[in-house]
């Protein structure tokens, strides 16, 4: 696949399109917007079970393929943040997870020649995690405070310290902690190892405060809001 090249394009708009489409719908109906969520949790989730099932029927399993990247646990967040009516969750699947899926999408690092399963796989599930993201967020007019930035941020750079231990003692290159994707991305123009991981830090920092702006907290009260049944309720139920 060419990096932007029509194909690419085409994927790209086709998912931008069905974001935008979803989002629009969701925010007219509240009970659209519980279905939608269910329908995409539950497609995520049999999308992810069948890549794996089939994944390890060839492969094996190994070290070197264990479901350890970014995205492999960000689908999981989005799953979890389709069916589950928690703040925290929602803002752990909404950062790392469009931030990450979005990358991935713009800079695909394919195995596999399209199209092939595997590449098809690839643009379902990380444009899955952007719909879904949309769809709850957007759709649900979810916003976040300032500090959620920095506490998933935090929380990132734990998960990649340990992903990079076990890396470090087994060859493997999950979330490209080693050495870079074999096909262009952001990481090229950030120098060589180590120095690209502090690159790769201060990008995923600025794309979650970019994330940040069109959700960020106008409330006073600090607590988060969200927009269930058509009506606003804070992280403990109480309506507003």
């Amino acid at each position: 696949m060419t990096l932007f090249g029509p194909l690419h394009l085409t994927i790209l708009a086709s998912i931008l399109l069905m974001a935008g489409l979803l989002v629009w719908s969701c925010r007219l109906n509240a009970r659209r917007l519980r279905v939608m969520k269910q329908m995409l949790g539950y497609s995520l989730a049999v999308n992810e079970i069948i890549w794996w099932t089939f994944r390890y029927a060839h492969e094996g399993v190994h070290l070197r393929n264990l479901p350890l990247q970014l995205c492999d646990v960000a689908v999981w967040l989005a799953v979890a943040a389709c069916f589950l009516d928690s703040t925290i969750v929602r803002e752990a699947a909404y950062f790392p997870g469009l931030a990450g899926a979005t990358m991935a999408l713009l800079t695909p690092d394919l195995f596999s020649p399209w199209p092939t399963y595997p590449a098809i796989y690839f643009f379902l599930s990380h444009g899955g995690i952007v719909v879904a993201m949309a769809v709850i967020v957007f759709g649900g007019r979810v916003t976040f405070p300032a500090k959620a930035v920095w506490r998933q941020f935090g929380l990132i750079l734990a998960y990649a310290a340990l992903v990079g231990t076990f890396d470090r003692f087994s060859g493997a290159n999950h979330m490209y902690l080693m050495r870079k994707p074999a096909g262009a991305s952001p990481l090229d123009a950030m120098g060589p190892w180590p120095w690209y991981l502090a690159g790769g830090a201060a990008l995923a920092l600025i794309l979650f405060w970019l994330l940040w702006l069109p959700v960020r907290r106008h409330s006073e009260s600090g607590e988060p809001v969200s927009v269930r049944d058509g009506r606003a309720a804070s992280a403990d139920g109480s309506e507003r």
